[in-house]
């Protein structure tokens, strides 16, 4: 038989089991929630976060990734401001990070990725629990508990025969389609964050039971491996007015080699940032974004890719809005 039929396939699916399986954001800085539940409930309000992603905008196929979630203490005092949404004629500055009590709080995630011929649709619930340690700093842990349900589109598949216009076909390939169908899985993450109004060091797992629980159709194998993450930041203060925070995450899943992102932001009173990011063999990042009024604020930044894929994409592009309920 004709084992080139699933050439294209095998290609970019084993690029897929053997990378990140997970999502990645280039702005994890401002949205640390999305890599570890530890962050649910840093602020003493509700934190909802819309965001989209599209990698390597220009290639067929290329990932796109859109996300919502949302997070907050069990109890928090909301505090008194006029209700208007209407920008302010003065900037407004970014949310304190309050530490020294002790507070529960919850989140929850939905997320669809795509790419290629397989998409991810998951979402989870979070619980995360922020004791103080010392003067000015939290020590939180978080556990994030959901399903992700992944599929083979064949469709968006480009097998040898098409792209050879012949007329082969597989009797294995044809077998594989008939028994697609959506899988399940149960999620499991954990994660651990040390921080303070300056300060954030955290680490974080996840998909820590791969595909232990499996509902659907448990025919296909799409091998859910454990993702480890660490990150860490610290933010300087230049001046009255500006203040400058170098951060890091770390991304790993075995087989592959791990993933570093550097980036550094710098904040105008506190109000507006810019910042630049690389992430190692990949790309170079630019960011910005601004706090619009005390309930909303976004996020925009483009990846200029400088891997051997810098030929067949023009960029990405990554876009986040926050509303801030109970500022």
């Amino acid at each position: 038989m004709q084992r080139q039929i699933l050439l294209v396939i095998t290609f970019f699916a084993g690029l897929e089991l053997s990378a990140q399986q997970t999502p990645q954001f280039t702005q994890f800085h401002r949205n640390q929630y999305l890599y570890n539940p530890a962050a649910a409930g840093t602020y003493d309000f509700w934190d909802i976060t819309l965001g989209g992603r599209m990698q390597w905008t220009g290639l067929a196929e290329s990932p796109k990734t859109t996300y919502v979630y949302a997070s907050a203490p069990v109890n928090f005092k909301k505090e008194i401001h006029n209700p208007s949404l209407r920008t302010s004629a003065g900037l407004i500055q970014n949310p304190e990070i309050k530490t020294g009590t002790m507070k529960h709080a919850v989140g929850g995630l939905l997320l669809a990725d795509q790419y290629g011929a397989y998409r991810q649709v998951k979402g989870a619930l979070t619980y995360s629990l922020h004791l103080p340690v010392a003067d000015g700093y939290n020590l939180s842990f978080g556990t994030n508990l959901g399903i992700s349900s992944r599929t083979f589109l064949a469709d968006k598949a480009v097998v040898h025969s098409v792209l050879t216009g012949t007329n082969i076909t597989d009797e294995v390939y044809d077998q594989f389609l008939v028994n697609q169908g959506a899988q399940s899985t149960m999620d499991l993450g954990i994660g651990f964050q040390f921080y303070s109004n300056r300060l954030f060091v955290g680490i974080a797992a996840d998909q820590l039971t791969h595909d232990f629980v499996k509902f659907g159709n448990t025919n296909v194998y799409f091998a859910p491996e454990m993702h480890f993450y660490g990150m860490a930041g610290y933010k300087f203060q230049l001046n009255d007015n500006l203040t400058l925070t170098p951060a890091v995450l770390a991304k790993y899943v075995s087989p592959a080699p791990a993933s570093l992102d550097f980036t550094a932001q710098l904040e105008y009173r506190e109000s507006m940032w810019f910042g630049l990011s690389y992430r190692n063999a990949d790309a170079i990042i630019a960011m910005a974004g601004m706090n619009i009024n005390r309930r909303f604020k976004f996020g925009y930044s483009y990846d200029f890719t400088v891997s051997r894929l810098a030929d067949y994409n023009i960029g990405g592009h990554e876009l986040v809005l926050g509303l801030m309920l109970g500022r």
